[in-house]
């Protein structure tokens, strides 16, 4: 199943950074044509962003960046629903409003406007949920929402979907190093109190999570679509 990915149009969301950009450079190393999203006016302003993908400047919180995106495309094999945000201010409503814009309403927007590509191609949707899928994190709760909705939502699309050839799956990572987690790496304290609750005793790393995603994008996956993978180092069974 090596290079899979030759010759195929591949969209990754919030590709510029940590798990995006892993799941782009994998995507390009195997032959895709790999275009990425992020918010800024172009990929030179990111440190350290994939090389050889074309990029859109496109905050996805807006439904008219949104549309923007989608018409890009006139053929897509894959699209990764990676893009997404949290906050430390969810509790008051316009951040709720926009953290779910952002991780829920805007995969449902960009999934159904590129649904006649992907199905045209008998290609595949990956979303990029999280342990938020599964757990509540109290003081995130839109990002909760967001990705319980996200799991839910995969549900639904790849039942809608499995007869048009288009599989709908998910990822939920765990702990990954990333920007995000930087803080949490940063504090000995917390690092040592999450580090107890993995079984594996460690962080996962963006490349980790990226071999999930080209599995369930590729043939090999060709029977599975609504299912979530946890991407977590064992912390769900604990």
């Amino acid at each position: 199943m090596s290079n899979w990915a030759q010759g195929r149009t591949v969209l990754v969301t919030g590709g510029t950074q940590g798990i995006g950009k892993a799941v782009a450079e994998q995507f390009t190393a195997q032959g895709a044509s790999v275009t990425v999203t992020g918010t800024r006016s172009h990929i030179s302003c990111y440190d350290d962003p994939p090389a050889d993908v074309a990029y859109i400047q496109a905050d996805l919180t807006w439904p008219e960046a949104r549309a923007e995106v989608a018409a890009h495309f006139h053929a897509l094999d894959v699209l990764i629903n990676n893009a997404g945000r949290g906050s430390a201010r969810e509790y008051e409503q316009d951040e709720f409003e926009a953290v779910i814009d952002t991780n829920l309403n805007a995969v449902m927007d960009l999934s159904v406007r590129l649904h006649p590509l992907l199905k045209e191609a008998r290609g595949s949707i990956v979303n990029v949920g999280s342990l938020a899928s599964f757990l509540a994190l109290k003081e995130t709760p839109a990002y909760t929402a967001s990705k319980a909705g996200l799991l839910g939502l995969t549900r639904a699309l790849g039942d809608k979907w499995a007869n048009d050839g288009v599989r709908v799956n998910l990822v939920a990572p765990g702990f990954i190093e990333t920007r995000m987690t930087e803080g949490a790496r940063q504090n000995p304290e917390r690092e040592r109190r999450l580090m107890k609750a993995i079984p594996m005793l460690r962080w996962g790393q963006p490349a980790e999570v990226a071999n999930a995603i080209l599995f369930l994008a590729s043939p090999a996956a060709s029977y599975i679509t609504g299912q979530s993978l946890a991407i977590d180092g064992g912390l769900m069974l604990r």
